[in-house]
């Protein structure tokens, strides 16, 4: 009799604490119903109609539409043709021409597919389109320090053993929080062979480099035949065990990633690829297929989030965002604090935020799905990993920590 009063009491004791964990589920769950996927027919229609608008206006079969360097080629950097489609005011219009004086913006038709045609303050238009407050002194050109930092061309070195190497100025889109947009220009340039090549002769002579992350601008914008030779340079020096490639083609533009492509990147294993998604409605059918074939190639994939204040500083968006990738078969592997870049300020958090953001997703996800949250030390003294509060007390006896739910324990030893 007592064996069964215990287990009808385990049992209560356990629907009990399933009912509370059912409803720490449910404000995500309800916010889900409101908020439909970029895969989702309702939002897929809306992208379609859209795309039909651009192919009409650019007079473009499907087949070009699929290539990316008609993609690239057809990139919107006019403000009469961004008009066309977002019938501009004329105070946007003369806000757009004045920043494009200091800095360069451009989006693929792709990307543009993906707006909201109407509102202004859709986060896909938000990152793309700029803004009154770009012009906004406060902050610094360079945040990173990269200028003190490039023992090298081409390379900036901030740690013991790994580096970045810089081979392009190009990108499919000049996101408007970019870091690097001091090095923007006017048009596209890509490193010379030379330049390049000087790199790797640092990198040769310096046998504690084992990582090597190769960035821009986006790499993936060069040829196929540059980006092969850059990485066979790279794989043939002894000691470089690791390549990284840093890529937001996938996302704004994914029709780059090509099986020629993919067939290339394979060969020079072990190659990891990070790509930085934003906001959910960045994970469209195309953009999952092109992570996809990048996944079914052997090559690890990991997103490298930014916090951008109304595009994605909110649990709910970052929850969504970080499942879906994982749906995706992207690893988040990092979120970035905004670095006070001129001119992205209107983009800026404060840390307090972006930690209510990272507690939450403790415990209301899959420990996959929780990235780490990483603030740049200013002048380039490297990644400083942010992490709530849960140790409250210890001493060489005990500690005492918070849980998830804020609960207290104590652990004695």
């Amino acid at each position: 009799m007592n064996e069964k009063r215990n287990a009808a009491l385990k049992r209560r004791i356990s629907l009990h604490r399933a009912d509370e964990l059912k409803a720490a589920a449910s404000g995500f769950q309800e916010f889900k119903k409101t908020y439909p996927l970029a895969t989702d027919s309702e939002i897929e229609e809306k992208v379609a109609a859209r795309k039909a608008q651009i192919m009409e206006y650019f007079g473009a079969t499907e087949e070009e539409w699929n290539d990316w360097h008609w993609q690239t080629g057809k990139r919107i950097c006019d403000v009469k043709v961004l008009d066309h489609f977002l019938h501009l005011s004329d105070e946007e219009k003369k806000v757009i021409n004045e920043i494009s004086g200091t800095y360069r913006w451009a989006c693929t038709p792709y990307y543009l597919s993906l707006m909201d045609f109407e509102d202004r303050m859709y986060p896909i238009n938000r990152m793309a389109i700029p803004a009154a407050e770009e012009l906004d002194a406060r902050g610094e050109e360079d945040p990173m320090d990269e200028e003190h930092t490039n023992p090298a061309p081409c390379i900036t070195r901030r740690y013991p053993n790994r580096l970045i190497i810089n081979v392009t100025s190009a990108c499919a889109m000049f996101c408007r929080h970019c870091q690097r947009r001091r090095l923007i220009g006017e048009c596209d340039e890509t490193r010379s062979r030379e330049e390049l090549q000087a790199a790797f002769d640092y990198i040769r002579e310096n046998p504690e480099i084992r990582d090597v992350l190769v960035t821009g601008g986006d790499p993936l914008l060069v040829r196929d035949s540059l980006l092969e030779f850059i990485l066979s340079s790279l794989r043939e020096i002894p000691h470089v065990e690791i390549l990284r490639v840093g890529t937001r083609v996938p996302v704004t533009m994914p029709q780059r990633i090509t099986p020629k492509l993919v067939g290339m990147l394979k060969k020079y294993h072990p190659l990891f690829v990070n790509i930085q998604f934003n906001h959910p409605r960045e994970l469209t059918r195309e953009s999952i297929e092109a992570c996809n074939r990048l996944a079914d190639a052997g090559i690890p994939l990991g997103n490298q989030m930014v916090f951008l204040r109304g595009i994605n500083d909110d649990k709910y968006i970052v929850e969504m965002l970080n499942e879906g990738l994982l749906r995706a078969r992207v690893r988040p592997y990092y979120i970035f604090h905004p670095k006070q870049v001129i001119g992205t300020e209107h983009f800026g958090i404060t840390v307090e935020e972006g930690l209510k953001v990272m507690e939450h997703l403790r415990g209301h996800t899959s420990g996959l799905a929780i990235p780490t949250y990483i603030l740049n030390a200013p002048g380039g003294l490297g990644k400083i990993p942010l992490l709530p509060e849960y140790i409250l007390e210890s001493d060489e006896r005990h500690v005492r920590l918070r849980t998830w739910e804020g609960k207290e324990v104590n652990i004695v030893y």
